[in-house]
């Protein structure tokens, strides 16, 4: 098994794609990149912690390659719009990959370069150390599943999933 720690605006969004995705195991919605221990949604949002949203994605490199877990990262939000995904605007909404390890930021490096060498525009996500990463209240754990007809599900997670359907269908439910 391998996990990923992601952070591309909103951890809804990304979080319903990855709980149909054939192959994660785990899908754990929660904060990382600041400096306050056990940081609530509410500080989070604040903008006042440097925590991002984030997904710590658990997945089974044998089923499905992690190249198709950061295929849908950058299919699943604007990696060219910085610290704002949508109206959801704030460092706490930044992309970026939270790297474990040398050998896992290099990875990441090499796949930034490529992502903008087919966007063409200048790529803001950012690369930084995985610290702590506090696990986000149980509220939002699989969020779109709990409330589909939640306001933000149907018009903002909705087409990011059927986003992602669409350029994965082999992998995404």
């Amino acid at each position: 098994m391998q996990t990923l720690t992601l952070g591309a605006g909103c951890f809804w969004c990304l979080d319903a794609v990855y709980q149909r995705t054939r192959g994660v195991s785990s899908v754990i919605s929660g904060y990382t990149g600041g400096d306050l221990e056990h940081p609530t949604y509410e500080q989070v949002c604040s903008g006042t912690t440097g925590h991002a949203e984030a997904l710590q994605v658990t997945f089974d490199p044998e089923i499905v390659p992690e190249e198709v877990i950061l295929g849908l990262f950058f299919t699943g939000h604007d990696p060219t719009s910085l610290n704002r995904q949508g109206n959801d605007v704030g460092t706490q909404y930044r992309s970026a990959m939270f790297y474990r390890d040398e050998q896992e930021r290099e990875r990441f490096a090499q796949i930034l370069s490529s992502v903008q060498e087919q966007i063409g525009r200048p790529v803001v996500t950012t690369l930084e150390p995985l610290g702590e990463f506090w696990e986000a209240e149980p509220v939002h754990q699989d969020f779109y599943t709990q409330f589909p007809t939640n306001g933000y599900c149907r018009f903002i997670v909705e087409p990011k999933l059927a986003t992602a359907r669409a350029h994965f269908h082999e992998w995404v439910s």
